[in-house]
């Protein structure tokens, strides 16, 4: 048996209860993972509270490190007693023990903590598309990333900085602000202060920018598109202040023939060559020390609901993670 975390209702973060699961041996093309750590995720609580539906009962989240503990047939690039890292899969890893389609599943680094893997698996592969894949940056771009101060904004600052590229992040106070600027933004708007449209058009000396990365959503569609410059384009890869919706495709028309994308990470991983390039590329950075994991929250499984309320509420930076014994 292993705990995990389940839901048997959406709702707010007392709907996330402690159970007994049975976990069988690993079918063809699966490996079973005794897990260390477990990264959370935005995307986590839009599962729970049924923003996107899944059928119920769930056990959530998408990102975990540990040790393959078994491996089923036709498995051929994992054995028992690697130390792995997955950050796209079924749902499923808030728990002990899980199996997983091996496919998903990739080594760590020697160097690389199991708690550094599972708090940058998803957020590094979500920028590793973003920036090498959605729109792929050159190195002498100006762009705009929001929420430069969240454990995707950090990894994101970080990347383009290694890249020769201006990030112009957003955040919400100072401390957040200089969080960011720390990591390697270019530039830092507290958009509780400052106008972001306006201070993008000044910092760019009327330029504006040829991307603009939004991962808010609803707070920010408006704002993203008049930071674009004429057939910029707007990569809308997230919901945290809710969703984009009621949209008029002519105001893409008024604000200079933008593009609009809504990218998931499933959709650029979805082998295992795929999977194995974009890691390769995370990792490298992170062995190289152009990428720093940072972790400012830790809560064990048990601790879970008091984890969302904390994410939701926007009172944390960088990566979370649930500790596990293993």
């Amino acid at each position: 048996m292993s705990k995990a975390i389940r839901i048997d209702q959406y709702g707010g973060p007392e709907v996330l209860k402690l159970v007994d699961v049975d976990v069988p041996k690993p079918g063809p093309g699966e490996v079973r993972i005794r897990q260390h750590a477990v990264g959370l995720n935005f995307i986590d609580i839009y599962y729970r509270t049924g923003l996107y539906p899944t059928r119920l009962p769930a056990v959530l989240g998408f990102e975990a490190a540990g040790v393959v503990d078994a491996v089923g047939p036709k498995v051929r690039h994992l054995k028992v007693g690697d130390r792995v890292a997955y950050g796209q899969s079924p749902l499923g890893a808030y728990a002990e023990l899980r199996n997983m389609p091996a496919f998903q599943v990739v080594r760590i680094p020697d160097g690389v903590s199991f708690e550094d893997a599972a708090a940058i698996m998803l957020k590094g592969l979500t920028v590793q598309y973003l920036f090498r894949q959605t729109y792929r940056l050159q190195g002498h771009e100006t762009i705009l990333f929001h929420a430069a101060a969240g454990g995707v904004g950090l990894i994101a600052c970080q990347w383009a900085k290694a890249l020769g590229v201006k990030l112009i992040g957003t955040a919400s106070s100072p401390e957040k602000a200089a969080l960011a600027k720390a990591n390697g933004a270019w530039e830092v708007i507290d958009y509780s202060k400052e106008n972001v449209a306006e201070r993008v058009l000044e910092l760019t000396k009327g330029k504006k920018v040829p991307v603009v990365y939004d991962g808010v959503g609803k707070d920010t569609w408006e704002t993203s598109l008049d930071c674009l410059q004429q057939r910029g384009l707007m990569v809308s890869f997230g919901n945290a202040s809710g969703p984009v919706t009621g949209v008029n495709l002519g105001i893409l028309a008024q604000k200079g023939s933008l593009f609009v994308t809504r990218p998931t990470v499933a959709h650029h991983v979805d082998t295992l060559e795929k999977m194995q390039e974009a890691a390769s590329e995370l990792f490298e950075l992170v062995v190289a020390g152009k990428i720093k994991p940072r972790i400012d929250q830790r809560f064990t499984l048990e601790e879970v609901g008091r984890a969302h309320e904390s994410l939701a509420a926007r009172k944390t930076t960088g990566s979370t993670v649930l500790t596990l014994g293993g």
